[in-house]
């Protein structure tokens, strides 16, 4: 059965995958209840151990959700672990080259024999090496979308954990048409404020963390206590 993320992907739809920022199974299966398409399960930051991971893959299948895991590098015996722990797909950091992005698909091909075409990959751009190398790394078939990590290029870039810096913003979307040019799916980090002109610029695979969301109802909900006060 064909994996229904990756045909609206390949329709050109744009799916939302959210970062539960919590280790838990029952944070990720209530996403599941928000519409959104896909849950992003960071073990490259965070806490979560093996056994989580696989608990939150399970939830992510009960609630329909996409589960893709962020290994802590690009690294065979790692990405085997996470498909092993039941991972949907994988999201691997720091693709320099054209040959990072090829021992991903090498490494899903050889974990899953049979059903490697059902894996989501992601290939994360987050060095001006990477942009450099660009037209290499995206010509290599097997990956199914192109990840833009601006706050790793912000470093790179001499911008320091400046996300949101224009500068920034211009060599994501310069990345996203090249991507598209190409023919593949270019994804990146959104906000609220932020996902229209990501949208607009291409990008298809719109990753977001559930904190902003628990932040900006918060904010909301104290702006709407205080106007009733007064």
């Amino acid at each position: 059965m064909a994996n229904p993320f990756k045909q609206r992907l390949q329709r050109d739809e744009p799916v939302v995958v959210v970062n539960p920022d919590h280790p838990s199974p029952a944070l990720t299966e209530f996403l599941g209840r928000l519409g959104v398409d896909g849950v992003f399960i960071d073990c490259e930051h965070g806490t979560a151990s093996i056994q989580t991971v696989q608990d939150m893959c399970r939830a992510a299948r009960a609630a329909g959700l996409q589960s893709i895991v962020r290994p802590e590098a690009n690294l065979d015996h790692l990405l085997t672990r996470y498909l092993d722990a039941g991972a949907g797909g994988l999201i691997v950091p720091h693709v320099d080259d054209a040959d990072g992005a090829r021992s991903i698909v090498a490494a899903v091909r050889r974990a899953r024999p049979q059903n490697h075409g059902d894996t989501v990959v992601v290939a994360m751009i987050e060095s001006l090496e990477a942009v450099d190398n660009l037209d290499a790394i995206i010509a290599v078939e097997g990956v199914d979308v192109f990840f833009m990590g601006p706050n790793d290029l912000s470093h790179s870039m001499g911008l320091n954990g400046q996300t949101h810096h224009p500068d920034v913003k211009r060599l994501v979307l310069d990345c996203a048409a090249r991507i598209r040019a190409a023919g593949k799916v270019p994804g990146t980090l959104v906000t609220r404020d932020t996902v229209a002109a990501f949208v607009r610029g291409g990008c298809r695979f719109l990753y977001e963390h559930a904190n902003n969301f628990l932040i900006t109802g918060a904010n909301d909900f104290r702006h709407i206590m205080k106007e009733s006060n007064t």
